[in-house]
């Protein structure tokens, strides 16, 4: 058993990448589905399938072959210790390289639209 299931399915994804895998298996639950939605909006995965009997979601990653780029996630809010950020601290990630996805009253949503729709909330993780 795993004590930090976003952790454990950021590592899943980015061992994927490095295996250079076409689809990763992830336990499914509701927070990593919104997350795998921002991570298909801003292009870092392919797409994602819920299973029938949702247990399982199915990551279709992108060819590293064809894109030469193996994206980078960094874990920052953690069991132990959560990080929360106000709307007027929210920066940009790598410098406008990157993202932050964030845990919001709106949804998870990256910083980007948390900045624009004036919320704050937890930062969850760093994708660069």
């Amino acid at each position: 058993m795993f004590n930090d299931p976003i952790a454990d399915m950021l590592t899943r994804i980015r061992n994927g990448y490095l295996s250079r895998l076409a689809k990763i298996d992830v336990p499914y639950s509701v927070l990593k589905v919104e997350m795998l939605r921002v991570l298909k909006k801003n292009n870092y995965i392919v797409n994602y399938t819920v299973s029938d009997d949702k247990r399982n979601v199915v990551v279709e990653l992108n060819d590293v072959r064809v894109t030469k780029y193996i994206p980078s996630f960094r874990k920052i809010s953690k069991p132990g210790q959560r990080i929360y950020v106000k709307n007027a601290d929210i920066k940009r990630s790598r410098n406008g390289l990157g993202i932050f996805i964030f845990s919001t009253p709106k949804g998870i949503i990256t910083g980007y639209e948390a900045h624009s729709l004036g919320v704050g909330g937890e930062l969850l993780c760093e994708i660069f």
